[in-house]
């Protein structure tokens, strides 16, 4: 029981250690943008956030009632 949690300990480590490298390592290190908004190929596509549009369409009505 002990060895297994020390081996999934130790694994859990080097998973850490190895998602970090490039943050470590690079000059002003950050983990990669993964949100919909942030990606330069889906803004060239004109594809945003749901939500981010979902808002721009609300506020969008609003303003034609008024």
């Amino acid at each position: 029981m002990l060895k297994t949690f020390l081996l999934c300990v130790v694994i859990i480590g080097l998973c850490i250690v190895m998602l970090s490298v490039r943050i470590l390592l690079k000059k002003n290190g950050q983990f990669v943008k993964t949100h919909v908004s942030q990606s330069k190929a889906m803004r060239k596509r004109g594809i945003g956030c749901v939500q981010g549009q979902d808002f721009a369409a609300r506020h969008k009505r609003k303003r034609v009632k008024e």
